[in-house]
């Protein structure tokens, strides 16, 4: 499969310390050193193998990609980033050390993103995360001292949450946070969470309804534009000029490689999944889409993104889309529509009706 003219990789990496309620990702434990030590080879390998030349963004995402001995295939992309690559590795508090962040600067990497989820230490606990909010703390300021560009993720919805701002949101804003990804909780049927809940009684943890979740998200995003954050994609906020640029080229159609166990691709008409790098030896899975699907994957998911989408070319949409601007849903400027604030809570069942 060519993929020479393709500029953005998504390295994925299934290995975490142990299983966090909220997640029903695929995702092994790390406790085998010798398992890890052969996935990253796999993976270097690939990327000297693919061909793929001159990328402009670059993201390793997990799992906690930290719990891999990088060195390997940072050494394989070298060579084959670009002048200006944007290049993003997933940290987990827990793994951020100086000698740690050194070894990524000298590799190419230049942007952070570190996965706090809560600042509240009850929640976290209840999470299984593992460390404190005074943890994340220490850990996100020693991040800043070897990278500026450096933001977090957070969870918004999670039982036992506060749907006020804490002291600690002040303390948050003072981070100098260059980026946020403020997700609304999904409930997971195969998580620990979902299992929880579903037990019910007084000990087990009940989740507040889509209009209490909603109401959140509309705190935290407040607080966040307040603090220099500005909101460009449904769930993502980011100082002017720190948008994520390979997730901006994934919700504008470009194509990326994606590599690794669970790790998803888009190349021309062909659809990737565990291409180079899966824990199983088996046969990667590729998939041709036809051509009125692959256009309409390319434009829809603009739609989650400050720039809207462009139905000119679309007028099959029109009265969908028209149908939930009357609805103040969605806000229509020619023929670009933007969603509302209220649509961004909503956008996948927008979506779902396209």
């Amino acid at each position: 499969m060519g993929v020479e003219g393709v500029g953005n990789l998504y390295v994925h990496f299934p290995f975490c310390r142990g299983k966090c309620t909220y997640c029903a990702l695929r995702s092994s434990p790390a406790h085998d050193a010798g398992i890890r030590e052969k996935y990253v080879s796999r993976l270097a390998d690939a990327v000297r193998r693919i061909g793929a030349h001159s990328l402009r963004t670059v993201y390793f995402g997990g799992g906690t990609p930290a719990l891999c001995d990088l060195d390997p295939l940072l050494s394989a992309l070298s060579p084959r980033l670009a002048p200006d690559c944007e290049f993003t590795v997933e940290l987990h508090p827990l793994d951020v050390s100086p000698n740690l962040l050194k070894t990524l600067k000298d590799g190419g990497v230049n942007r952070i993103s570190m996965g706090v989820q809560s600042l509240d230490d009850d929640v976290l606990a209840h999470m299984r995360r593992g460390y404190t909010f005074h943890d994340a703390e220490r850990s996100f300021y020693l991040v800043k001292e070897h990278f500026d560009n450096a933001g977090i993720d957070l969870i918004v919805g999670y039982p036992g949450e506060t749907a006020a701002l804490t002291p600690r949101h002040a303390r948050l804003a003072k981070w100098g946070l260059r980026h946020c990804s403020a997700y609304s909780l999904i409930l997971e049927e195969k998580s620990a969470l979902a299992a929880l809940v579903s037990a019910g009684g007084p000990s087990h943890p009940e989740l507040p309804d889509d209009d209490a979740v909603m109401n959140r998200v509309s705190v935290v995003s407040r607080f966040l534009e307040d603090i220099g954050l500005g909101r460009y994609e449904i769930s993502n906020y980011a100082a002017p000029g720190c948008e994520c640029r390979h997730n901006m080229a994934t919700w504008s159609g470009e194509d990326y490689i994606g590599l690794g166990d669970g790790a998803h691709g888009r190349i021309g008409r062909m659809r990737t999944r565990d291409w180079w790098g899966s824990l199983e030896e088996g046969a990667p899975h590729v998939e041709e889409v036809n051509e009125a699907f692959d256009r309409k994957e390319r434009r829809i998911f603009s739609l989650r993104t400050r720039n809207g989408l462009d139905a000119k070319d679309w007028p099959e949409w029109t009265t969908t889309l028209d149908k939930f601007a009357d609805e103040g849903l969605l806000r229509k400027s020619g023929t670009i529509y933007r969603l509302t604030e209220r649509g961004a809570e909503v956008c996948d069942s927008i979506l779902a009706e396209l």
